[in-house]
């Protein structure tokens, strides 16, 4: 059965409090949506998000699939962009979340959101992952996150119309659950040290959060010649050595705070008792092996990406400057 499309202007965002989730938010506001959002406490999740403008909440649990279907009445989008917290119990968590909004898309006609990313391969893919390059995750979160595609792959065949876009790690602004904020640089402009995770000469990708919003909100200007279910690969920053994340990170800082190597062997004794770096180890194999996004289906469909240099990518996010920031000259961006 095919489901109407909604005709309404309301987008449900699930997950609005983290770095996506607000970042959708605000850019499906600039495009004129009304935003819904769902939390177990909107008073706290109001001045977590710290949105410029007014959103609608409403009371539940993206577990809830009573609140879920309540929130998305109505509703033309459904952004899907929450996650287990603590970074743990994908399968037990992410996939009834997920399971609950495409039940919503289909009792409201709306279209979901999902953001993909490179777990869901493994080495087989090669170093330039195609749309359609095969899927054979070697990792746990791996497998949940192809399963989850894979839900919305067969929800099109009920008429639930869905929009992935797969990125590389996140960094941006507000994006305080990421590789970048949590390991690389902690403590954005106070940290002490940067960590360099990558291998000698292999490349990494990486999404500015912005960036890949943006790159959510060209594609929707498109819609009506999207698939039912369809799939594009946001290239973000590619950088072509593990070092240079580093380095540009260490130029933005002033070039002070000095770059370590990451000392997987100590990770490996702290593991047991911490869960990000139980899954840390686990994802590794994505810092030994070049992966790069191939976007040119996405270039096809919406012209050049989004693309923020990576000079203001970074220097926004590490927070905000805690003495005046110098202008950032083109001559510079260029330089770094």
């Amino acid at each position: 059965m095919t489901l109407p499309a909604s005709s309404s202007r309301i987008a449900l965002v699930l997950g609005i409090t983290g770095g996506l989730g607000r970042a959708l938010a605000v850019a499906l506001h600039g495009r004129g949506y009304i935003i819904r959002a769902l939390s177990r406490d909107p008073a706290k999740a109001t001045a977590s998000a710290r949105l410029p403008f007014a959103v609608d909440w409403r009371q539940g649990d993206a577990l809830d699939r009573g609140a879920v279907l309540r929130a998305a009445a109505g509703t033309a989008i459904i952004a899907h962009a929450v996650n287990p917290p603590g970074y743990a119990k994908w399968r037990e968590k992410a996939v009834p979340m997920l399971t609950n909004s495409i039940v919503a898309a289909q009792h409201s006609g709306a279209r979901i959101l999902f953001h993909g990313n490179i777990y869901a391969f493994g080495p087989d893919a090669g170093a330039l992952i195609e749309e359609d390059s095969p899927q054979n995750p070697h990792t746990v979160k791996g497998a949940v996150r192809m399963d989850m595609e894979a839900m919305l792959r067969h929800a099109a065949g009920d008429g639930v119309r869905s929009l992935i876009v797969r990125a590389g790690d996140f960094f941006g602004p507000a994006v305080p659950s990421s590789w970048f904020s949590q390991a690389v640089v902690k403590g954005g402009r106070t940290a002490k040290v940067i960590q360099d995770l990558g291998a000698s000469g292999v490349g990494h990708t990486w999404a500015y959060v912005p960036d890949l919003a943006e790159t959510f909100m060209r594609l929707l200007d498109r819609q009506d010649r999207l698939e039912t279910h369809d799939v594009f690969h946001f290239q973000g920053h590619w950088v072509p050595d593990g070092r240079g994340m580093a380095e540009a990170i260490q130029r933005a800082l002033g070039g002070a705070v000095p770059i370590r190597r990451f000392f997987w062997p100590q990770i490996y004794l702290i593991a047991p008792f911490m869960t990000f770096f139980r899954e840390l180890i686990e994802m590794r194999w994505l810092w030994r092996e070049p992966v790069r996004l191939d976007n040119r289906k996405l270039e096809a469909a919406i012209g050049p990406e989004p693309h923020t240099p990576l000079v203001l990518a970074i220097e926004t996010s590490l927070g905000p400057a805690r003495v005046r920031a110098r202008p950032i000259s083109a001559a510079r961006a260029r330089a770094i």
